[in-house]
C-alpha cells in the first residue's frame, strides 16, 4: 500500500508539472504534439553518471537540465527490447500485453513479434489515432501494418549490427513514404536503414508532417554495448553520435512539440556464463530447474534448497534469492516456483548441460537482467513547452504510458 500510494503522488506530481507549465488542468484545451524517442540500450548510468563519464552529451544535458527527469526506471521482465517498448506505450507487463519477447515461442514458430494485432491491450498509438489525432513510427517494434498515418516500422530481412535492410522496410511501409524522405534527402537510401537515416526520417515527419504523436526508435547504440561491453569508450562514442542526432532532431523540432527520452532497458558488462545444470550433475542434484532470462527457478524443493546452499559459495555465481512476491510482480508466470535466484554481477545464467560450469559469455555486454537489480535502470525524460523542470524518484516503466498520455493530452484508460 506504501508503494502504491508512493507511486499515485509521484503520478499526481508529474502530471501537475505538466499542468502547470502549460497553465491549465485540462490536456484538451489546448492541442498538443509529441516526440517519443527511445534510445535502446540507454542505462539510466550513462546520464547520471556523465560528468564522471567525461562525456560530451549537450543535448541530453539540456534536456536534463530543463526538462523533467524520473531517477531511473525500474523495468518489466523480460528487460528486453521488443516487451519494454510494448510496455511503454500500453502501461502494462508483457505478461498481460503478450509480447513476450523479441521473438514469438517456437510454437507458434518462433517468428518476430512484427503486428500489433498481438498485442492483447490498447497502445497509446491506437487511443490517439482512435481520437483523430495524426500519428507516425520510425522502427519501434511491433508496429508493422498498424493504423499509422505515417508508418515506417521495425521489420527486416537481414540485419547489420543495429541496421536494417530499408528494401524490407520500405516494403511494408506507409506507400510513398520512403520515396518522399529520399526526395527530400539523397543520402537516406542506402542499403542498411541506421540511426543517421532514421533521424533523417525523423527530421522530414516533423517538416513535412508535423504528426500529432510520433514514436521513434534508435537501435545501434544497443548494437555497441553487446558487441563491445556498455559503459567503454566504444559505447562512448555512439552516445556522444546519438546526442549529435538528437540535436537535429530538437533543432526540427516545432515549437508545439514536447519531447520524451526513453529506453527499454538498463546494460551491463558480461564476464562469465554460469551453468547451473552442469553444476547440480557435479552434485548429484537430479530435479526442476528453469533457466530464463536474468534468473533460475525451480519448482523442486530439492534443488530450491541446493541452490541456497550453494550460493553462499561465491565460486558458485549464484546471487540473491528474489522474493517470492516480487517474482510473481514481475513474472506472474513464475508464480508456481518455489525458489529463483538472480546471477551476481557481470555473470549470466547459460543453460549447457555438459562442458564446463563457467564459460566466456558469447557478448561483451547484455541485458535481458532482473528489473530491480541495482543499478539496472532505463530512462524517462521529458522536456518541452508543456514541461516544468525538475527531478523526481525512480519510476516504474508501467507508468510511463500514462504520463505520455498526459502529456499529449491523449486519452488513455
Amino acid at each position: 500500500m506504501k508503494r502504491f500510494l508512493a507511486l499515485l503522488a509521484l503520478s499526481i506530481s508529474f502530471v501537475g508539472a505538466v499542468c502547470l507549465a502549460q497553465g491549465s488542468p485540462q490536456p484538451e484545451a489546448a492541442h498538443r504534439k509529441l516526440l517519443v524517442l527511445s534510445v535502446d540500450g540507454l542505462d539510466w548510468r550513462y546520464l547520471k553518471q556523465a560528468d564522471a563519464f567525461g562525456l560530451r552529451i549537450p543535448n541530453m544535458r539540456r534536456l536534463l537540465r530543463e526538462g523533467w527527469s524520473a531517477d531511473g526506471v525500474v523495468g518489466v521482465y523480460p528487460s528486453e527490447t521488443w516487451p519494454s517498448h510494448t510496455s511503454i506505450i500500453t502501461g502494462v507487463t508483457p505478461a498481460v500485453h503478450g509480447i513476450l519477447g523479441n521473438r514469438r515461442p517456437k510454437a507458434e514458430g518462433g517468428d518476430y513479434y512484427w503486428t500489433p494485432d498481438l498485442i492483447k491491450v490498447p497502445t497509446l498509438w491506437q487511443a490517439a489515432h482512435e481520437q483523430g489525432l495524426t500519428t507516425a513510427t520510425v522502427t519501434w517494434p511491433v508496429t508493422t501494418g498498424g493504423a499509422f498515418t505515417f508508418d515506417l516500422p521495425e521489420y527486416f530481412h537481414a540485419r547489420n549490427g543495429g541496421s536494417m535492410d530499408l528494401e524490407s522496410i520500405a516494403s511494408k511501409a506507409t506507400p510513398g513514404l520512403t520515396d518522399a524522405i529520399a526526395a527530400a534527402f539523397p543520402s537516406f537510401p542506402q542499403q542498411w536503414m541506421d540511426d543517421r537515416t532514421r533521424t533523417l526520417a525523423v527530421v522530414y515527419l516533423l517538416q513535412a508532417k508535423q504528426p500529432d504523436l510520433m514514436i521513434v526508435h534508435l537501435v545501434d547504440m544497443d548494437s555497441e554495448e553487446h558487441d563491445r561491453g556498455p559503459f567503454d569508450k566504444n559505447a562512448f562514442a555512439i552516445l556522444e553520435r546519438t546526442d549529435e542526432l538528437i540535436g537535429q532532431m530538437l533543432a526540427a523540432l516545432p515549437k508545439t512539440y514536447d519531447f520524451a527520452l526513453v529506453s527499454d532497458h538498463g546494460f551491463e558488462r558480461m564476464d562469465e556464463d554460469a551453468n547451473l545444470r552442469i553444476l547440480l550433475k557435479q552434485h548429484g542434484i537430479a530435479g526442476d530447474l528453469e533457466i530464463l532470462e536474468g534468473l533460475v527457478a525451480t519448482t523442486d524443493p530439492g534443488v530450491a534448497s541446493f541452490l541456497r546452499d550453494a550460493a553462499h559459495d561465491p565460486a558458485n555465481r549464484i546471487g540473491r534469492e528474489i522474493p517470492h512476491d516480487e517474482l510473481v510482480r514481475y513474472a506472474p508466470q513464475l508464480a508456481a516456483a518455489v525458489a529463483a535466484f538472480e546471477p551476481v554481477e557481470h555473470v549470466a545464467f547459460f543453460r549447457a548441460a555438459e562442458g564446463s560450469f563457467l564459460t566466456p559469455p558469447p557478448q561483451k555486454g547484455d541485458h535481458g537482467r532482473w528489473p530491480t537489480e541495482p543499478g539496472y535502470r532505463s530512462v524517462f525524460v521529458v522536456w518541452g513547452p508543456h514541461v516544468k523542470a525538475g527531478t523526481g524518484p525512480e519510476i516504474e516503466m508501467t507508468s510511463i504510458a500514462a504520463k505520455l498520455a498526459a502529456l499529449g493530452g491523449i486519452h488513455f484508460p
